[in-house]
């Protein structure tokens, strides 16, 4: 797109139940995220967070409303339309981890690297989240960041226009999150990866361009910081 919008929503809804059950996650959420941003999601648990994450990444599909990827229509899209755009577009990472145990780091690259359209090398994606020296560890031979960057590394390695975090910091320390982050921070700057990022930290929303804070499901307001900081200034 001209205007370097990635993604963008139109009233999106999401309900699950029916009846005394249900749970409406989202109501009428209208965004637009643009390439090279680093976007900061934020608020209360229920508010509408990983529902919204997950039907940006395909893993969901919205009740009502349009999601645009560029200009593809994500809601009219088959689930083997939804799979491929996940597999060539999208890079995933979670609170916790998903490395395979018995896999080495570089190993768990390659899982990504042998199906992609255009990747980068195993080593190329490790050593872009600092862990060269780790590529020949197992999990269980990492600390707790160390095995959140390998899943970055993961995620990167398919070279994906969008990068979605859900609560990635969220089982680390405080030390080891602004390692994650700053990871994360590098990927955005240098290879222009459009981020979204959960986070419960109210601290680690002045890393990026933009926060969106949700409340009951919908956007309650925007946040732009005009100065962002380094992730080594995030306040824990």
């Amino acid at each position: 797109m001209r205007d370097g919008i990635v993604f963008r929503t139109e009233g999106v809804t999401r309900v699950y139940g029916s009846g005394a059950g249900t749970v409406h996650a989202l109501r009428g959420v209208d965004l637009a995220l643009r390439e090279g941003e680093m976007v900061v999601l934020l608020g209360a648990s229920g508010s509408g967070k990983s529902t919204l994450l997950n039907i940006l990444g395909g893993l969901d599909t919205p009740t009502a409303g349009r999601v645009m990827f560029r200009d593809r229509d994500l809601t009219r899209a088959t689930d083997a339309q939804l799979t491929a755009y996940r597999r060539d577009h999208v890079g995933f990472v979670f609170q916790f981890y998903n490395l395979v145990p018995s896999l080495t780091a570089r190993e768990n690259v390659a899982l990504v690297t042998e199906i992609s359209r255009d990747p980068m090398t195993p080593e190329a994606a490790l050593e872009r989240v600092g862990l060269s020296h780790r590529a020949h560890h197992f999990p269980a031979e990492m600390s707790g960041g160390e095995q959140q960057r390998a899943a970055i590394a993961r995620a990167i390695a398919k070279r994906p226009e969008v990068l979605l975090c859900d609560e990635p910091t969220g089982a680390l320390d405080s030390r080891t999150g602004v390692q994650v982050l700053e990871a994360l921070d590098q990927v955005n700057r240098e290879l222009g990866t459009a981020t979204v990022l959960i986070t419960h930290n109210a601290g680690i929303r002045r890393i990026a361009h933009r926060v969106i804070h949700l409340a009951d499901g919908a956007v309650a307001r925007i946040e732009v910081n005009a100065t962002r900081i380094p992730p080594s200034q995030v306040v824990w």
